[in-house]
């Protein structure tokens, strides 16, 4: 899960005690610490300005130091008191520069004035463009302190994206149209370069593994599953698969991929299912059929929760009750099995996709609230669907029943309760697939980062 460092800043021009006419200090220290103490409980790295800022000097010295941190994602700049905007404004703008998240915070109460200064900063900021959010709510309140962790946090996946590389494993699957990217585009929009391979260096260096590496993953492996991990040659190049991946995955620097899957790999050699799992299970972000924007969507998922991300079909949905199944072809990271038991394995392969075969995972996704998301394009703009989501396990007297369904009961299935309007949902929806994250967190860091990165949120 990743973690923002933000700094913390206190504005006003009546500072240093001075008091207002009835004798109290404008700006109330135990209410700036209270603040504090909040973001971070809330889960926040706070690096605090020790004194508070009025004049232009002080400004341009204290978002000065501020820009010059790298490892800093975002700045929260609380109201102490009345400001004069003139004098701040210019180092704001310096700062923003940097692309990284500023929020604006105002507590409310009458005493210190702090609205004023709070709105006058917006207003000044407005004026010139400069992007922010603008919060006004009280510390003690956790819907306000979520909008304020949210775009910190969602500014700190932005600052992870910023000069990152996604890589690609051979060309687009199944001929998907709604997977593609625009390499200039992803640069302009993310910051991400696109790197690309075919599949002969994979399948080479799958085949150079030598039987001992092979057995030394599947003991390492084994811990994740119910039942020993099939000992067959399809098992095998499975496992081979995996770690090829992983080996070029670290040695091309790349920080999450997507891979064609088929038709070619997984028709000549294995089904890339079992790999893309433990990819999955082990936190790297990606996709198949060369889904570019199923992987950027992995990602998001991946960096803002503290659980595995799993992403499947739509495979059914049911407007009358909200539920929505989501089925992968054999691909989920093991831990999210529920209690109706531990991940174990099935066999991938029918007549027109995959017919080399290769292991498959076998689970019911565990009960837990998160979102269903997807980053798409309309008419060649960037949009991202986000609805909140709960997951459920069925009674076990019906999961048979309720796997038996789809006709292929042995892939992973996830069984969820989408909280929208449902006919929204088809309507906004761009692709067979769904991402799923765990955590109710992720609805409103996702809403930021779309509002940071002038992605269009289809919130539901």
């Amino acid at each position: 899960m990743i973690s923002a460092k933000v700094g913390f800043i206190v504005f006003g021009v009546h500072k240093d005690g001075l008091l207002d006419p009835m004798g109290t200090p404008f700006i109330d220290d135990r209410l700036v610490a209270d603040a504090k103490a909040a973001l971070r409980q809330a889960g926040l790295d706070l690096i605090e300005h020790d004194a508070v800022i009025a004049s232009k000097q002080e400004a341009r010295q204290c978002l000065s130091k501020f820009k010059k941190l790298d490892e800093l994602d975002a700045i929260v700049l609380f109201s102490g008191t009345w400001v004069w905007a003139g004098h701040l404004i210019a180092a704001l703008r310096d700062f923003a520069g940097t692309g990284k998240g500023i929020v604006l915070w105002t507590h409310p109460g009458s005493q210190g004035w702090r609205p004023v200064g709070g709105l006058v900063l917006q207003g000044a900021m407005k004026e010139i463009g400069l992007q922010h959010r603008f919060v006004y709510g009280s510390c003690r309140d956790a819907k306000e302190i979520e909008r304020i962790t949210a775009y910190c946090r969602a500014s700190a996946l932005k600052n992870a994206l910023n000069m990152s590389t996604i890589g690609t494993f051979g060309g687009r699957g199944m001929a998907q149209t709604c997977g593609a990217a625009d390499p200039s585009q992803w640069m302009k929009v993310f910051g991400v370069d696109i790197d690309s391979r075919d599949t002969a260096e994979l399948l080479k260096t799958a085949r150079a593994l030598s039987a001992e590496e092979v057995h030394q993953a599947r003991n390492a492996l084994q811990r994740y599953f119910s039942e020993p991990i099939p000992e067959n040659d399809q098992a095998d190049r499975s496992i081979r698969l995996y770690l090829a991946i992983e080996q070029l995955v670290e040695q091309n620097s790349w920080d999450f991929y997507t891979i064609q899957s088929f038709p070619g790999l997984g028709d000549e050699y294995s089904a890339t299912c079992f790999a893309q799992s433990m990819m999955l299970q082990k936190g790297v972000a990606t996709s198949t059929l060369g889904d570019f924007n199923t992987a950027m969507t992995v990602k998001c998922l991946t960096d803002l929760s503290g659980e595995p991300v799993y992403y499947g079909d739509l495979q059914h949905i049911d407007k009358s009750n909200h539920e929505i199944k989501i089925i992968g072809d054999g691909a989920c990271p093991p831990s999210l099995a529920g209690k109706l038991g531990p991940a174990g394995f099935a066999e991938h392969g029918i007549p027109t996709e995959g017919e080399a075969g290769g292991l498959s995972i076998k689970l019911v996704c565990k009960a837990g609230e998160g979102v269903l998301a997807r980053l798409g394009r309309k008419d060649g703009q960037f949009e991202m669907v986000i609805t909140r989501c709960s997951v459920f396990e069925p009674p076990a007297h019906e999961i048979e029943k309720r796997k038996n369904e789809c006709g292929i009961p042995f892939w992973p299935h996830g069984f969820v309760k989408v909280h929208c309007d449902i006919e929204a949902l088809l309507q906004s929806w761009n692709n067979e697939y769904a991402c799923l994250g765990y955590g109710a967190h992720l609805y409103e860091e996702l809403l930021a980062f779309c509002e940071l990165t002038g992605i269009k949120a289809i919130a539901l």
